[in-house]
């Protein structure tokens, strides 16, 4: 979709973020560790995820609906 290619634009750009973007925390709609593989091994970023404190599954986010953030619902206040 062109939100998934627009996520995906940033992300590339994030490698020359002046400040460290934390990419782990990148997942597709649906929690599944789509991007892990732009790590520098593919269990990289589940190891990250869990420092962070999100527990994952074969390759997908325990509880994602409840850790989803939706942007939307905090620019509604504006």
């Amino acid at each position: 979709t062109k939100a998934a290619r627009t996520v995906g634009y940033a992300m590339n750009a994030a490698h020359s973020a002046p400040e460290p973007v934390p990419a782990q925390r990148v997942v597709n709609r649906i929690g599944l560790l789509s991007g892990k593989h732009h790590f520098d091994h593919p269990q990289r970023m589940e190891a990250l995820l869990n420092n962070d404190g999100v527990a994952v599954e074969n390759d997908r986010v325990v509880n994602f609906d409840r850790l989803f953030w939706d942007p939307s619902l905090e620019l509604r206040e504006f």
